[in-house]
C-alpha cells in the first residue's frame, strides 16, 4: 500500500490544526498559505521540466551511457526527465503498471526504465552490436 497517499493529506491536517492551535485563524491562514506556496513551487517546477522536455525529440538523451551510470530505484519519472530533459518513448501498453520508457542516444545506445507506480524500479543499457572491425583492417592492407 503506498503510504505517501495517507500521510501527506493527513500531515496537512496536522500542520493546519496545529497552526490554529497555536495562534487562531491568523496561524491557520499561515498553516494554508504555507500548504499553498509549498504546492506552487512543485506546480512551477513541474512545469519547467514539461516545457524543457516539450523542445526535444521524444526518446531522445544526449548519452544513455551517462543517464544509466545517474539511475538509482525509486527514482521519481519527473526526476528521470528532468535529467533527459525529454519524454521518454513508451514501450509498454497505455495505462498499464508496469510502465516502460526507452531514451536512446545518437549512437543507438538506449536505456530501458521500468516505472512501478511512477517510481523507478529497473534499468537496463542495450548497446548496439560492434561490427567487426578486422575483416576491414585487413582489406584495407591489401589493396594498393
Amino acid at each position: 500500500m503506498n503510504f505517501q497517499s495517507i500521510l501527506l493529506p493527513l500531515g496537512c491536517i496536522a500542520l493546519a490544526v496545529a497552526g490554529y492551535r497555536a495562534w487562531g485563524w491568523p496561524g491557520l491562514a499561515l498553516a494554508v498559505g504555507a500548504l499553498v506556496m509549498w504546492q506552487l513551487l512543485h506546480f512551477t517546477r513541474m512545469l519547467q521540466v514539461l516545457k524543457r522536455a516539450a523542445n526535444r525529440p521524444i526518446g531522445y538523451v544526449a548519452s544513455a551511457v551517462m543517464l544509466h551510470s545517474k539511475l538509482r530505484p525509486g527514482l521519481p519519472l519527473l526526476h528521470v526527465v528532468a535529467m533527459t530533459r525529454a519524454l521518454g518513448q513508451l514501450e509498454s501498453p497505455q495505462d498499464t503498471q508496469p510502465e516502460r520508457f526507452r531514451w536512446t542516444d545518437g549512437s543507438q545506445a538506449s536505456v530501458l526504465c521500468v516505472f512501478l507506480g511512477g517510481k523507478l524500479q529497473s534499468w537496463e543499457l542495450t548497446r548496439p552490436a560492434v561490427e567487426d572491425a578486422a575483416p576491414q583492417a585487413e582489406g584495407a592492407a591489401l589493396a594498393p
